[in-house]
């Protein structure tokens, strides 16, 4: 089980660089665009919008590998200093809160999605659906929460990590 959640986790990633990618494409043309204004071009329309959409959609795919690869930010000044099997208790405790977490934030995602998609809500200029970046969100949050329980069921001994995975630690960043 283990296997396709990272293999899920790392190919989510890869697009969330791709979106990533493309919105900075579309940044340059459009700030190359109003450098040139005097030349008959112009901004991207809507660029500012595609850009907070794809930035939204871009973090919430990164996520979940991010939290697999051990890549959060951690406070180990005393955390160090713990003895093992309180390190270990710190440790589930934070994945059982984050998993917990993600849940509630994938169920508000999900109930803002349909709200937005009932209420025809488009954004200004492209006047696009905003629940389509909503159910993009909800995509990388399902898998985000996928992530979460995978690394819970770890920590309780109940799976394991892939054949060949190296096991984050605190203290490496």
């Amino acid at each position: 089980m283990t296997t396709w959640v990272f293999r899920l986790a790392r190919a989510s990633a890869i697009v969330g660089g791709l979106v990533l990618c493309a919105i900075t494409l579309l940044s340059v043309a459009s700030i190359t665009g109003r450098a040139l204004n005097g030349f008959g071009l112009g901004p991207v329309p809507g660029d500012f919008e595609l850009v907070e959409a794809g930035t939204g959609v871009a973090v919430f795919l990164f996520l979940p590998w991010t939290y697999l690869r051990g890549g959060h930010a951690t406070v180990d000044l005393l955390y160090n200093h713990l003895p093992a099997a309180m390190r270990k208790a710190v440790t589930l405790a934070s994945d059982v809160l984050m998993l917990l977490l993600w849940l509630v934030l994938t169920w508000r995602l999900w109930a803002g999605m349909w709200e937005k998609r009932e209420y025809l809500e488009t954004t200004f200029i492209l006047q696009m659906p905003v629940w389509w970046a909503y159910a993009l969100c909800v995509v990388g949050a399902v898998i985000g929460c996928l992530a979460y329980l995978t690394k819970t069921l770890i920590e309780l001994g109940l799976a394991r990590y892939p054949h060949g995975w190296p096991v984050p630690t605190a203290g490496v960043h």
